[in-house]
């Protein structure tokens, strides 16, 4: 038996208008195709729904006990294609973005804040992680889209530029690098230096850079803001990308740009492969794409 919606919606309006010239109105549907629709309901069911003559049509005893039933049906189904509508047109839904901090903190504020002003109706989540956690959490399907680094290992994943990051000498107003007329790799080796954890971008993309060049090790920090408070109190320099730089605009603090070969930060836009997001997560992505942020560094 194919049950057809159709066949429901005219099922409900006979029931409720008990007039066929009524119903087939209802349904905007000629007299003849919604007779047939009526029939190829009850052939299908292999009994009569309907007692009808030219003045009076009633349920039989078998429509009264399938009435209930595809009532439920036709609610069930009305519901569930008016939340899909309600998803299509990004009223509903929910959308889950991975960021790196930087990202986090810096850019997507803003972004979501106009997103969500724009889509009252949308739940949205925030995951501000390491690139490689960032990675991890759209391979597992529980971020949609993920901005962050390349990791080692994007199987299954697909990488769109979003922007390049330059990075720039972080030092106080007092230390001597703040005055240098032009930096060099040599420059930030004589002095301690505030390093971020290993398993940041930032540190890796740093580490590649200057190999095989040895930094003297100050302080190894997880946060941005710690970084900033450390050379604030003049115990040391660091190095930071652009993006990340609203963490250091602190009275005492110097920034110079770094413009060291190699030294350049690429982030991407992170999904799953081959598989479509949702209209609202596809409606945040082309927001955040449109920053100009990401128009100012492009890659």
């Amino acid at each position: 038996m194919n049950l057809s919606v159709k066949q429901l919606r005219a099922f409900a309006a006979l029931r409720e208008h008990k007039n066929f010239t009524q119903a087939a109105q209802t349904c905007h549907l000629s007299q003849s195709a919604f007779s047939a629709l009526i029939q190829n309901l009850e052939a299908d069911a292999g009994v009569r729904l309907f007692d009808r003559n030219t003045r009076h049509v009633e349920l039989t005893p078998e429509g009264e006990a399938f009435a209930e039933s595809a009532l439920r049906l036709l609610a069930d189904f009305e519901a569930t294609f008016s939340e899909l509508r309600d998803r299509a047109a990004a009223r509903t839904g929910r959308v889950t973005v991975a960021a790196l901090p930087s990202i986090a903190a810096g850019i997507l504020p803003g972004v979501l804040a106009t997103f969500s002003a724009e889509h009252p109706g949308i739940q949205l989540a925030l995951h501000d992680q390491l690139s490689d956690s960032c990675i991890d959490m759209v391979r597992r399907g529980a971020a949609d889209f993920a901005i962050a680094a390349m990791g080692a290992d994007m199987a299954g994943l697909a990488a769109q530029p979003f922007c390049t990051d330059d990075f720039h000498l972080v030092c106080h107003q007092e230390h001597p690098l703040s005055r240098k007329p032009a930096l060099a790799v040599g420059d930030l080796v004589d002095t301690p230096f505030i390093h971020l954890a290993r398993n940041t971008s930032i540190r890796q993309y740093l580490d590649a850079a200057l190999h095989p060049t040895k930094l003297r090790s100050g302080m190894e920090v997880e946060h941005l803001a710690t970084a900033a408070a450390l050379v604030a109190a003049n115990l040391g320099i660091t190095v930071i990308p652009a993006l990340a730089l609203f963490q250091f605009r602190l009275p005492e603090l110097v920034v110079r740009p770094l413009p060291l070969p190699g030294l350049v930060r690429t982030l991407y836009v992170i999904r799953r492969d081959g598989r479509s997001l949702s209209v609202a997560a596809q409606g945040l992505l082309d927001l955040l794409l449109a920053h100009p942020a990401r128009a100012a560094a492009p890659v």
